[in-house]
């Protein structure tokens, strides 16, 4: 195993060298083990550079990893590239305090044309009201649909 990472479990190489047995006992929680990215990266440049049949497989062996570690890995590193890649917004960054108050202008923009728009319809309404009185026209209280 490599030092880069923490062996699930741990055995003594005195006791095992003399004949006795390992403690039985497991951990009761054993610890998740975590790779670095630079770790993640060797792996992945040396899988990458396998060529004999197996020789991906005796890597984690080797490496004590599961083909899903390396699987996982690969699209990390093909996402970091991607995003290394990919081109940055030009410009200066959005002020979104900004954007807000321009949002909150216009709004208050848009209430002021819609009041002004219905009270122009409320003198023609009461418009309508006295030519009806007028003319002796029967008014409607409501109109129909």
């Amino acid at each position: 195993m490599n030092q880069e990472i923490q062996p699930l479990f741990e055995v003594d190489a005195r006791k095992v060298a003399l004949g006795s047995t390992p403690d039985p006992e497991v951990a009761a929680l054993p610890k998740r083990r975590q790779f670095s990215a630079a770790y993640k990266r060797r792996i992945v440049r040396e899988a990458n550079a396998c060529q004999v049949p197996g020789e991906v497989g005796a890597l984690l062996r080797r490496e004590g990893l599961y083909s899903s570690h390396l699987t996982h890995w690969r699209r990390e590193v093909e996402a970091s590239e991607n995003a290394a890649l990919a081109p940055k917004p030009r410009g200066p960054k959005p002020d979104l305090a900004k954007a807000e108050s321009r949002r909150n202008e216009a709004l208050e923009r848009e209430v002021a044309r819609l009041r002004h728009k219905l009270e122009r319809a409320e003198q023609i309404i009461e418009a309508q009201k006295k030519l009806c009185e007028l003319l002796g026209l029967p008014m409607d209280e409501e109109p129909s649909r």
